[in-house]
């Protein structure tokens, strides 16, 4: 015997073991991870806080408001690269207009690889179940299935840019 009490249920948030201040990600599965960053992003949102950081034991996570993003530049630990870096903006559609939406966060890709042709075009149809594209959420690529039928009027987002989930991907006029 080691003297150590018998573990317990754990705190009331399965996120964080209080006692060990780890994450808790063995019965997590990928979506529920990014369920729990949407979950942060919006209560960034709805505060009046420019800015949240939250580590737990070696991970950590800074979550920015845009409008902190564009004041005064400070140093970064690591520069970021490549058009994934800065998330994609969102224009406003049309009021009525349908849109398919990312069902997740993470990079959007319009092809299934590098120089192949994009699964849409701008004035091409669309079928519900379609392939639209691709997202990246933590190293798995997330086929994305249109839930709409219609000509494709915009493509809203570029390839290789980073959507938050529920922003429109596609702009759709219903057949």
């Amino acid at each position: 015997m080691t003297g150590e009490p018998p573990p317990t249920a754990g705190p009331a948030d399965p996120a964080v073991d209080a006692d060990r201040a780890e994450p808790v990600v063995a019965d997590r599965g990928d979506a529920s991870l990014l369920a729990l960053v949407d979950r942060l992003v919006a209560v960034l949102e709805r505060s009046d806080l420019t800015e949240l950081e939250v580590e737990a034991g070696a991970t950590g996570l800074v979550l920015r408001k845009p409008a902190a993003v564009t004041g005064p530049p400070a140093a970064p630990a690591a520069p970021p690269e490549g058009p994934a870096a800065q998330p994609a903006a969102q224009p406003s559609a049309p009021e009525g207009r349908p849109s398919i939406k990312a069902p997740l966060t993470g990079i959007f890709y319009a092809s299934p690889a590098p120089g192949s042709p994009a699964y849409v075009q701008e004035g091409g149809e669309v079928a519900i179940g379609q392939v639209i594209g691709l997202i990246e959420a933590m190293k798995l690529f997330n086929e994305i299935k249109s839930d709409l039928a219609g000509r494709v009027v915009r493509l809203v987002v570029e390839s290789g840019h980073l959507v938050k989930a529920r922003q429109a991907l596609i702009e759709v006029d219903p057949l």
